[in-house]
């Protein structure tokens, strides 16, 4: 029996994710985390064959979260399940140790199949991202500035071009209003800009954010 452990803090994508795995003879009834550090204490002390995880807990980030599992059990699979786009996060997590990446309005369709080949070794992605993959792989790729940043200045970048004022993401990410202004210095440095608008076009035009 497949041994699932699903992280999200919202009970209702539980709760659906639960059922639909719950359908499957082979897998047995998963087990429920909705914090990064509930996650962790369960990787600690069971043995699980697939984690599937949502990038953003309230804790901290699903990026961060992954990156801690990887160390603690370097062949546990990692699905990652978010609500943003591929475009946004796919090769970011698929870079940092992740088995697959899928959104959640996909997950009815394709849980089951990703499930099973990620524990068999491979690794998902939705058609559409794997041409994407494959194109990057076969050119003379040339990162996109956004690509520069680290994972929590990438976090903030996106938020920022959102809409959201740094009150709001530093609330969400538990940090202070000073450290997220610090990010955001940082990442109009390194992205060669000025101002949330250029942010915002870039983010948009890059399809970051929707």
């Amino acid at each position: 029996m497949i041994r699932v452990l699903i992280v999200d803090d919202h009970p209702v994508v539980r709760k659906g994710l639960l059922q639909i795995l719950m359908e499957e003879p082979d897998i047995a009834p998963a087990v429920e985390a909705e914090t990064a550090a509930e996650m962790l204490r369960l990787v600690r002390e069971e043995e699980w064959d697939m984690i599937v995880l949502d990038i953003t807990l309230p804790d901290r980030s699903g990026l961060e979260a992954l990156k801690d599992v990887k160390a603690m059990r370097p062949s546990l699979p990692v699905l990652i399940l978010s609500m943003h786009p591929e475009d946004q996060y796919a090769l970011r997590v698929l870079r940092a140790g992740a088995a697959g990446y899928m959104s959640k309005d996909s997950a009815s369709e394709e849980l089951v199949n990703a499930v099973r080949k990620v524990v068999g070794g491979g690794r998902y992605v939705s058609p559409s991202m794997a041409e994407k993959l494959a194109a990057v792989i076969g050119s003379d790729y040339e990162k996109p500035p956004h690509e520069n940043l680290s994972d929590r200045e990438f976090q903030v970048m996106c938020m920022i071009a959102s809409g959201k004022r740094l009150k709001e993401v530093a609330e969400e990410l538990c940090l202070s209003v000073k450290t997220v202004s610090t990010y955001r210095a940082r990442i109009l440095e390194k992205m060669g800009m000025e101002n949330n608008a250029e942010l915002t076009y870039y983010a948009i035009k890059n399809g970051l954010v929707e």
